[in-house]
């Protein structure tokens, strides 16, 4: 019996191993996204093959990493969750306007399923997962626990990936990918974006977020989620860079700055504070 147990503990460890192997290839996809959305205002953006090269690049990056760390079911679990429940959603939405407004895709996209294109589901996976692993960072520092780390954790987690909207839909819509029927009333700065729009985002995260905590594992204490708060803060500030520079919505960079910043600003923090903790303890 204690022979059969411990070959079962070999094996899960070696499988352990072996997915751990994919990190490495999630950080080149990440590197790659970064050099194509480093490289779409420079080309003067709106162009297809980047904007679809960019979406997915960090999709695969999410999935290979939640696959090498939580292991494959973790990995289907997103891209069910977040890529199907993000297209339920948005399927409901251009069709009877809610939760998010009446709006409209455009062919800019390209393919479309029940009148959705095909990357916009993808967006919902590329971004779920880091809104997800920032914010149990976050969560995880402030020592909660139980229940009331799940609801803090839904609740942020919603607030940390619709903040990634304010710079997201600016952006497409003056690229002339999707266009709101009722653009008013906005948020200051945020002009042609409907607040419906975000409560939507509010609403459709929470739910995305909630039921993603339960099935993707907490993984352990030497879990190496740099992968997705990586992402979350390049795409961040990258984000503020885009619209301050390049896409000539100075209010929007100065929006983001603000919403996203409540996430991205303490993690960031609490990231230095992490690095150089290891480092005095290296020293030690």
């Amino acid at each position: 019996m204690r022979g059969a147990q411990a070959t079962s503990h070999e094996g899960l460890a070696s499988r352990s191993s072996r997915r751990h192997h994919l990190i490495p290839v999630a950080w080149v996809l990440l590197a790659a996204t970064i050099g194509v959305q480093i490289a779409f205002p420079l080309t003067g953006g709106g162009t297809l093959p980047l904007t679809v090269a960019s979406v997915v690049l960090l999709a695969s990056a999410s999935v290979i990493h939640l696959a090498a760390t939580r292991g494959l079911g973790a990995a289907v679990g997103l891209v069910v969750i977040a890529g199907g429940g993000g297209l339920v959603a948005e399927a409901i939405g251009v069709s009877t306007g809610f939760p998010f407004g009446t709006y409209a895709y455009t062919d800019g996209l390209g393919l479309k399923i029940l009148g959705v294109p095909v990357l916009v589901p993808l967006a919902w996976i590329m971004m779920s997962w880091p809104a997800l692993a920032v914010t149990r960072r976050l969560i995880g520092a402030l020592n909660l626990s139980g229940t009331r780390a799940r609801v803090a954790t839904a609740f942020l987690g919603a607030y940390a990936l619709t903040a990634w909207d304010v710079f997201l839909d600016p952006q497409m819509v003056d690229q002339g990918h999707w266009v709101w029927q009722f653009p008013e009333p906005s948020l200051p700065g945020v002009d042609d974006i409907p607040l419906t729009n975000f409560a939507g985002w509010l609403l459709v995260s929470f739910l995305m977020i909630a039921v993603l905590d339960r099935v993707v594992g907490a993984g352990h204490e030497n879990t190496d989620d740099a992968v997705p708060v990586t992402a979350y803060l390049w795409t961040y500030f990258s984000s503020v860079m885009a619209h301050a520079v390049f896409f000539g919505r100075p209010t929007v960079a100065l929006a983001g700055a603000v919403v996203m910043g409540v996430v991205a600003l303490p993690l960031l923090v609490l990231e230095v504070r992490s690095i150089q903790s290891r480092r005095h303890r290296a020293r030690d």
